[in-house]
């Protein structure tokens, strides 16, 4: 702080010789001027007469410039143009309409039923019934493996099973006659139920050596050939090389295809739209396009919307499924998703190009009766493709599309001729047949 008022102590010091050099200055100006003042006021009319003779082509050449100047001044900027004429502009009246609230996501195309099939049993395969991309049926038989062991060893415990409860039913007629004690009764009824048991299980061993499909769907690439042997709960590794290729892992994939999921996330910030379209009782509706054909659109429903949010990306995963009869869409494609989450009722519509962003806020120009426009703020409640639905104007108002850049309150307007189509050209009459 002091050093600040030393600096204001110094310039107020300065401010007397300040004035007195600008005086001193002003004094040395008016006295050269003085002369040339006197002369002026000595001019009479013939010194200008005179004056005016001397310089006469000068004069007019410089009257000649300044009238042309005048001239394409006012050729190039006309004075309409000058004077704010009417500006020509697009303009729309507002209605009130039902507006569908989407939510735009992108997302994967998912099996909604897949199964790899491997084996229950380490053995060898003895026949394969199912080809490449085959379509299956459940409950179709695709592997059959090496059975003779399995076979003979059921057969071998079924025969103990029966022998085991013919054993039993003896015993019971001789405990009927007191040969035998209920003790005994009781031991053959229990190494009965244990042979029984034991045929069961190697009943469902032997089921193992006959691979069916549990769902329905499309067989992908088999891995295995006749005679491969293949071991319980191993890994999908394939190994190609220049001579041969080697699969060891899943005998093959089962896909279900018809219908097929979509699993796609929508923001946080859409959750809580989300949410309030799920409790109507209609269910939520999308559509989804893959790839670069997004004329090709296929129409399904939200199945589930997952039961938390992902943090890590603040987003909640959803999945919708989509019929594909057609069989055109395969897991793993990549899928643009939208989804109609509700409807705004009587809402009011108007083209996005009609809003202005100003300083002060987002405003449309509206136009009354006599042609003028007047700017009203408003505010944007929801966007999309274009259509933007606002508060702060009513139903039946004129508002400005096109041409809004160089309005100003109060502007007076024009709307733009609207261009009719050509009509086609007429055909020619086909002529008249000859009479004969």
């Amino acid at each position: 702080m002091s050093k600040i008022e030393s600096a204001l102590d110094k310039a107020l010091a300065k401010l007397p010789a300040l004035k007195n050099s600008v005086k001193a200055r002003l004094c040395k100006l008016w006295q050269k001027l003085s002369p040339h003042l006197d002369k002026v006021k000595k001019i009479d009319y013939a010194t200008a007469k005179e004056f005016v003779i001397k310089y006469k082509w000068r004069i007019l050449i410089v009257l000649v410039v300044l009238y042309a100047g005048s001239k394409a001044f006012d050729y190039f900027f006309p004075a309409a143009g000058k004077a704010g004429g009417p500006q020509t502009i697009t303009s729309v009246v507002v209605e009130k309409k039902d507006i569908p609230l989407i939510i735009e996501a992108t997302g994967t195309i998912i099996s909604s039923s897949i199964v790899d099939i491997r084996p229950m049993t380490t053995n060898t395969v003895k026949a394969i019934h199912v080809k490449d991309g085959q379509e299956v049926k459940e409950g179709e038989l695709l592997f059959t493996l090496d059975d003779r062991n399995d076979r003979a060893n059921y057969e071998k415990l079924k025969a103990l099973a029966d022998d085991a409860q013919k054993q039993y039913l003896r015993a019971k007629e001789l405990v009927a006659k007191n040969f035998i004690s209920k003790a005994g009764l009781e031991t053959s009824l229990a190494n009965a139920k244990s042979a029984q048991a034991a045929a069961r299980s190697a009943e469902v061993q032997l089921s193992f050596d006959s691979i069916r499909s549990p769902i329905a769907g499309r067989a992908g690439i088999v891995n295995v050939f006749p005679g491969s042997l293949v071991q319980a709960s191993n890994i999908v590794t394939t190994a190609t090389s220049s001579t041969a290729t080697s699969s060891v892992g899943s005998m093959v994939t089962i896909t279900q295809l018809n219908p097929i999921n979509v699993q796609f996330v929508v923001p946080e910030k859409d959750i809580p739209l989300l949410m309030e379209g799920k409790q109507a009782d209609k269910p939520l509706k999308v559509k989804v396009s893959v790839g670069n054909d997004a004329k090709s659109a296929y129409e399904g429903e939200v199945l589930v919307i997952d039961n938390q949010v992902d943090p890590s990306i603040a987003a909640v995963r959803v999945r919708a499924q989509i019929p594909n009869e057609k069989m055109t869409l395969l897991p793993g494609q990549f899928a643009r998703v939208s989804l109609n989450a509700n409807t705004l009722k009587d809402a009011i519509a108007v083209p996005s190009e009609a809003i202005v962003i100003s300083p002060k806020g987002r405003l449309v120009y509206v136009v009354d009766k006599d042609d003028k426009v007047q700017p009203k703020p408003i505010k944007v409640v929801y966007e999309y493709q274009g259509t933007s639905v606002i508060n702060g104007i009513e139903a039946g108002d004129r508002i400005v599309v096109e041409g809004k850049q160089n309005l100003r309150p109060g502007s007076k307007i024009r709307e733009a001729k609207k261009q009719t189509a050509a009509p086609a050209p007429a055909k020619a009459a086909a002529p008249a047949p000859e009479k004969k």
